[in-house]
This record gives C-alpha cells, sequence and structure tokens, in this order.
C-alpha cells in the first residue's frame, strides 16, 4: 500500500467524524494537516504573510462544508481544491484592491511593475503606502463608506443599509472622503 493510501485510510474516521459534528475530531484533522494545506496556500500565493489569515479560512470553510463531501475518501483533494480557491480567492481579492485604489484618483489602470528599474518599484510602493495611509487617517465618519465603496465595491444602496444612513449622507460622506484624500496626498493637509 502507498503512504497517501495509507494517510487517507487513516484520516477516514477523523473525516467521518467531522462530518458527525465532532470538534475534537477536527482539532486533530488540524494538527495532522495544517502544515499541508499551510504548503497549499503559500504555493498558490508565493507569499508568507497571508498564509495565517487564508490557513483560519480553510478550517473555517472546512467545517462548515463536511457534510457536503460526498465520499469521505476523497478528503485529501476535497481539501486541497478549498485550500487552494482560498488561496486564489485572496490573491485576486489583493490585486483588485490595488487596482481599485490605483484607478481611484488617476482612473488609469495599475501598471506592473515586474520589469521596472528597483527604483520605480519603489517610487510605486511608496506612492501605494502614502494612499494606503491617506486613508487610514480619515475621520472613521469618512473612511468607513470609502473603504465600503472603493475597497470593497459596496454600491451606495448596501452602504447604506450597512451603515444604517440614507443614501444621500452616503453620497455626501463620499464626496467629502475623497475630497480629503486628494488635500492629503497634494500635501495641503
Amino acid at each position: 500500500m502507498k503512504a497517501q493510501e495509507v494517510e487517507r485510510d487513516m484520516e477516514l474516521p477523523v473525516i467521518e467524524a467531522i462530518q458527525q459534528g465532532d470538534p475534537y475530531a477536527m482539532e486533530e484533522l488540524i494538527r495532522r494537516q495544517d502544515r499541508w494545506v499551510r504548503g497549499v496556500i503559500f504555493g498558490v500565493l508565493g507569499r508568507m504573510d497571508e498564509v495565517d489569515d487564508v490557513s483560519q479560512r480553510v478550517w473555517m470553510q472546512v467545517w462548515r462544508q463536511a457534510k457536503r463531501l460526498e465520499d469521505s475518501a476523497n478528503w485529501r483533494s476535497w481539501l486541497y481544491r478549498i485550500a487552494r480557491n482560498a488561496a486564489t480567492d485572496t490573491g485576486r481579492d489583493k490585486q483588485r484592491r490595488k487596482r481599485l485604489l490605483a484607478n481611484l484618483f488617476t482612473g488609469k489602470p495599475i501598471k506592473q511593475h515586474n520589469d521596472a528599474s528597483p527604483q520605480n518599484r519603489l517610487i510605486a510602493n511608496e506612492q501605494y503606502q502614502n494612499m494606503l495611509d491617506a486613508i487610514v487617517s480619515l475621520p472613521r465618519l469618512y473612511r468607513e463608506p470609502f473603504v465600503l465603496k472603493h475597497l470593497q465595491d459596496f454600491s451606495y444602496r448596501q452602504i447604506a443599509e450597512t451603515l444604517e444612513l440614507p443614501v444621500d449622507t452616503v453620497e455626501t460622506r463620499l464626496v467629502r472622503a475623497r475630497r480629503l484624500l486628494r488635500q492629503k496626498l497634494a500635501g495641503k493637509v
């Protein structure tokens, strides 16, 4: 018997117990497979700074979706898909937020700096950090609707419902947030 088959067979009772809602079985699966899941996540993202967060999302999703696993003997490929998809989604979200921030004031897509000189990459990173710092420095009153609109891509109505505000108030706060950001980035505030 191959090592993978032995491992699959050893985990089968644990998977089945998780499907029955056993939290101790879940802890055991995490103990046994967390390193492997983290490897999958790192393989997709290529960066360590996101692995902890994505790993937590993977294990929460495993717990919630365990009952949907039809053939518990295929747990390894199922777990792999969950980890890969969570990592892919994280990478995609990060790129989307980066593009939204870049488009915020210029209306132009963000330039990729893969072939750029180290100096140009440093300048781009500094501009990006300055923009993030400016957003963080906004008063909460303006920052919340701004983040929901430009980083989470909410509609005005969704923002209004989330913050329990009239749509007109959301529009006003977004206009003021953008004005404050332009001033901060231009060095006027």
